[in-house]
């Protein structure tokens, strides 16, 4: 295993749509291997391959209060439903925090390390929000593209605008040592 340079904008990596993942084979767990590693070490909860340089339909998704990582493989947003305005940050945009509009509930489609095909939804939680991230990195979008405002971002040593800061969704996660874990890449730590 070993932890890679994570990508930060305006890197074109992150900008174009990554390929789909047509070869399930043993360089696959090795590149999830990395990308875990990479993403523990950058204390965050979400990682999408082209992050790291690797353009492929590919994410790991850790979930506190999960036992396991998801890994998924060609992930694709099957129906999104309802609105909420959340905190969240992106460890390619380190320093920054936004306001941002993400769907309440999402449906994914994908496969797993082995090809077999899988869904997965979630609603209301963490996991919603780390799926929406993670598979917009896959599409070519950061964060940055859901704000709810231009001006809805901010260094994370500063307080959010006041404009922004009412009536939040969420709270910062904090990890096991007080510092603030990025919330589906979506609340900052040191990101």
């Amino acid at each position: 295993m070993a932890i890679r340079q994570i990508c930060v904008l305006p890197d074109p990596v992150l900008t174009r749509r990554t390929q789909k993942v047509t070869t399930f084979d043993a360089s696959l767990p090795k590149l999830v291997e990395d990308m875990i590693e990479t993403m523990r070490d950058a204390h965050g909860v979400g990682l999408a391959a082209n992050q790291i340089g690797v353009s492929i339909m590919l994410c790991v998704i850790e979930i506190p209060e999960e036992e396991e990582v998801r890994v998924l493989v060609n992930p694709e947003l099957v129906s999104q439903e309802g609105e909420r305005k959340l905190i969240e940050g992106c460890l390619s945009v380190p320093g920054y925090q936004g306001r941002v509009l993400r769907s309440n509930k999402v449906k994914v489609r994908y496969q797993d390390l082995q090809g077999r095909k899988q869904r997965i939804t979630a609603e209301g939680n963490l996991l919603a929000q780390a799926l929406e991230h993670e598979i917009g990195h896959l599409n070519g979008q950061a964060y940055l593209q859901h704000l709810v405002a231009k001006d809805a971002i901010w260094r994370l040593e500063d307080d959010p605008p006041p404009q922004y800061a009412e009536d939040m969704d969420n709270e910062p996660l904090e990890d096991e040592d007080g510092a603030e874990v990025e919330a589906a890449s979506a609340i900052e730590a040191k990101d």
